[in-house]
């Protein structure tokens, strides 16, 4: 199975190319146009020069079977085209595009060329989280904060606030019927940000602090008077009189704590498999996304 890697920046070396390098019956690929980078990479990964790839037309002449993008994201809707139009099932790092209608247009060349496309929310499949989703969830807590990082809306949303949006979505136990979205922004920069989202039954906060003093992320479902905690994805406490905590096995992988290494064999099956994988799952991530940048940015020019 031929693979594409498009993109060799951070998330790439740290998460995906572990992975993808060491599974069997995978030729892997990977492509960039930085060349002290691509030597350094592919180096590491011993892959021999006809796996080595300064351009995406070099990338394509592969016939490749699927391709994760870990390209910036400007570079998608380009890239992500591409690829589509060649029939390669595409992975792609979220967001698909920072602008709505880019997305919108992406799924839709997706489902026209009936080729799969995935966007890699990988908490849906982190070990932690997956557990929450078996817990009761009357209510739902997310944090994700920083330390001294505010940033231009857009970016901060679609970059980063778009983890919680996604998990909140994937976690909800029924349809919402309220949105509220609470701000910060001063001198153009989005401080902090609340979502809230209720349906019957439920209500679910989504919360980042770009000025917090602590880089964390905590997770807390709750209901029928038990609550289960996940902090930084690695411990998990229930909460049921005296609490309880699991935590990370020693010798268990980053990408398998954060759900990377079960996203990209879930695409790969899918792929072997001959399924046609959707993105409009993801695409509703993106959509929510979108209301809480607009939200954002009226509640800016009222203030």
């Amino acid at each position: 199975m031929k693979v594409g890697c498009i993109g060799l920046g951070d998330i790439a070396q740290k998460a995906y190319l572990p992975v993808l390098g060491a599974l069997p019956g995978v030729e892997l690929h990977v492509q960039t146009r930085t060349p002290a980078t691509l030597a350094r990479v592919a180096d590491g990964l011993h892959l021999p020069a006809d796996r080595r790839h300064a351009d995406l037309d070099a990338l394509l002449a592969q016939d490749l079977d699927a391709a994760f993008v870990h390209a910036p994201t400007t570079t998608h809707p380009d890239i992500v085209t591409r690829l589509l139009t060649a029939g390669v099932p595409t992975y792609v790092d979220k967001p698909l595009a920072y602008q709505l209608a880019d997305s919108e247009r992406l799924v839709r060349l997706a489902e026209e060329r009936n080729v799969s496309l995935a966007v890699g929310f990988n908490r849906r499949y982190a070990p932690g989280y997956t557990q929450c989703a078996d817990h009761p969830r009357e209510l739902i807590l997310m944090q994700k904060n920083r330390i001294g990082l505010p940033e231009e809306p857009r970016a901060m949303i679609l970059d980063d606030f778009i983890h919680i949006v996604d998990t909140l979505r994937f976690l909800v136990p029924g349809p919402v019927d309220d949105v509220t979205v609470r701000a910060r922004v001063q001198d153009g920069l989005l401080h902090h940000l609340v979502l809230q989202l209720s349906g019957d039954g439920f209500t679910a906060l989504g919360v980042m602090n770009r000025l917090s003093g602590s880089v964390e992320e905590i997770l807390e479902v709750s209901g029928q008077d038990t609550k289960r905690q996940v902090v930084n994805l690695a411990e998990v406490v229930d909460h049921k009189g005296q609490p309880t905590l699991r935590r990370r096995g020693d010798w268990v992988p980053v990408a398998r704590q954060r759900g990377i290494e079960q996203a990209v064999l879930a695409f790969l099956d899918g792929v072997r498999a001959g399924k046609v994988l959707s993105a409009r799952d993801a695409l509703a991530t993106h959509e929510l996304c979108e209301r809480v940048v607009r939200a954002v940015a009226e509640r800016s020019a009222a203030a």
